[in-house]
């Protein structure tokens, strides 16, 4: 049995990390702590988990009592606590911030020793980490949808990226933006070629191809919905190939996706069209491609909350403890 603590414990992916972790078959909740609730029922704040457990929050963080930690911390709090607290050398970590997702060489050695958690590339390095860094829920879209053409060498030119989320991807806090009658019936941008996430995209992406000088041109928009990520890319082909070279090359592009997925546990290549409300409540990626002339045009789909943070964490400590990655994490799409 996996014995697991919980920081940040209060917030939307806290509370999605609780849900998986009560149905998981190996794994033991020991403490889920939050400053603000201790002493609270965590059905209380996450009135979703009513009937399905007893647990409370606690301000106490015994670490000696378990194997693995969850930071659910906003952005930026990761690295503060870790240098304010003694975690036992034996506890694994795993962080649902972007604090430790950049790698960085300082005075000639790394930064960090936290790998980049994202399955579909670095799961040899998963299984063997001690700490992990989950990957952001549009870096995990967008990189899903991009890395076989980074692997193609496809990424020379500039990549226009649209992806829309949900309103959970800004945190239970309430905001301006989040408030339901701003957010209903309504879109908007935000952080326009400049979101946060960039970074890490462009890091996974050069890991594959090599290197990259091309842009990723991101526009992340607002939706008017809950959870989940829709996104599109738009990849510039080579000019000049005659019919039957151009050809050739629309039949690699189409093979070197399906290929590149194939061993995925929950990232499939599909067919036809996608939408959201096939992915939303899983922990599935869904990607699909279709040529138009000299352009590619990729789509993708998460849920915001699952593959693109806390299922995806739930896979990495899967990977890290060594069992089958998808224990606790086959969930079903709604019909509806």
């Amino acid at each position: 049995m996996i014995r697991i603590g919980i920081l940040g414990a209060a917030g939307y992916t806290g509370g999605e990390l609780i849900r998986l972790l009560l149905n998981h078959s190996e794994a033991e909740i020991v403490f889920a702590n939050s400053e603000s609730n201790a002493g609270n029922l965590v059905s209380d704040v996450h009135e979703g988990l009513l009937g399905e457990c007893d647990l409370r929050f606690t301000s106490e963080m015994p670490f000696e009592q378990v194997d693995v930690i969850f930071l659910c911390f906003g952005h930026g709090k990761s690295e503060a606590f870790l240098s304010e607290h003694n975690i036992p050398s034996h506890v694994k970590i795993i962080d649902l911030a972007q604090d430790f997702r950049i790698s960085r060489i300082e005075d000639g050695h790394p930064s960090h020793d936290f790998v980049y958690g994202l399955p579909e590339t670095n799961n040899g390095a998963i299984a063997r980490a001690c700490h992990v860094a989950n990957p952001g829920c549009f870096a995990t879209a967008i990189q899903l949808a991009l890395l076989p053409a980074a692997h193609l060498n496809l990424l020379k030119d500039d990549v226009s990226v649209n992806a829309i989320t949900g309103s959970t991807g800004a945190g239970q806090k309430p905001g301006a933006t989040t408030h339901f009658s701003w957010r209903a019936a309504n879109m908007s941008i935000y952080k326009p070629f400049q979101h946060q996430h960039l970074a890490e995209i462009r890091q996974s992406l050069r890991q594959v191809q090599g290197y990259l000088d091309a842009a990723i041109d991101f526009i992340p928009y607002r939706g008017p919905f809950a959870r989940g990520i829709f996104c599109t890319a738009v990849v510039r082909l080579p000019q000049g190939n005659d019919e039957e070279a151009e050809k050739q090359l629309h039949n690699d592009i189409l093979t070197a996706y399906r290929d590149f997925y194939r061993d995925a546990a929950f990232t499939h290549y599909c067919e036809s069209a996608i939408d959201l409300k096939q992915v939303v409540n899983t922990n599935k990626a869904l990607v699909h491609c279709d040529i138009f002339g000299h352009k590619l045009l990729v789509t993708s789909a998460i849920d915001n909350l699952l593959k693109g943070a806390v299922g995806q964490a739930v896979q990495n400590m899967n990977i890290m403890f060594g069992i089958d990655e998808t224990t606790g994490l086959r969930l079903k799409a709604s019909a509806f």
